[in-house]
């Protein structure tokens, strides 16, 4: 089963950024850094609204059957050339505003600090990346024959996981930080990387790409 850092440093993964970086006028580097983070906080949101409601995990199972099929990634090419359509923003908006709820602006200016690019330009990548993690998701879903809460809840921890295992651990505890229930409420420490979390999300991730 193939996790979400294995997407990131794919083929398909330097796509995405290349396509995202020209989208927003950003330099591929910064790019990088940006999806590197949001792509695991909009999967381990969608993992904490499964695991939390059997009502989220419905709706996301319903969303990937009828709405995400996992297509968006069949011609990244087209996705990109001549700037991303306004229905796929639309779509990117909506998931957003499902899986983060009132703490999406926390979530963009979080990101814009860690990376240097400005909040508005942060929430455009975010627009692009969602459509992309349900694609990925739902080929995911598809390939391990996901009907059921828990088999969608096992399937996210482990897209979330990647490899090593010891980074898996750390990645799930640092999802909820202070055990809250709620891992946006960790978000800004997370990803600015407070002394404490040194060693988190965005110290893991920011060894992809190279760097």
């Amino acid at each position: 089963m193939a996790g979400l850092l294995d997407l990131l440093n794919s083929p398909m993964g330097q796509q995405v950024i290349s396509g995202v970086a020209k989208q927003t006028n950003e330099p591929e580097s910064k790019t990088a850094d940006v999806l590197s983070m949001a792509m695991p906080l909009i999967l381990g949101a969608m993992k904490k609204n499964v695991k939390s409601s059997p009502r989220g995990a419905e709706g996301l199972m319903n969303a990937l059957s009828n709405n995400h099929d996992g297509s968006i990634l069949n011609n990244l090419g087209s996705l990109f050339n001549g700037g991303v359509d306004d229905t796929v923003l639309q779509d990117g908006a909506g998931i957003l505003g499902h899986v983060f709820g009132n703490k999406q602006p926390q979530v963009e200016n979080a990101l814009s600090q860690k990376s240097g690019i400005d909040a508005d330009t942060v929430a455009q990548i975010l627009k692009i990346a969602a459509p992309i993690v349900m694609g990925y998701l739902a080929k995911e879903k598809s390939q391990s024959n996901v009907n059921d809460s828990n088999g969608m809840n096992a399937l996210l921890g482990s897209m979330l996981g990647g490899q090593p295992q010891q980074n898996q651990s750390l990645i799930t505890t640092l999802l909820d930080a202070d055990g809250d229930g709620s891992i946006l409420d960790d978000v800004a420490g997370m990803v600015m990387g407070s002394n404490k979390q040194k060693g988190g999300l965005g110290g893991m991730l920011g060894g992809l790409f190279g760097k």
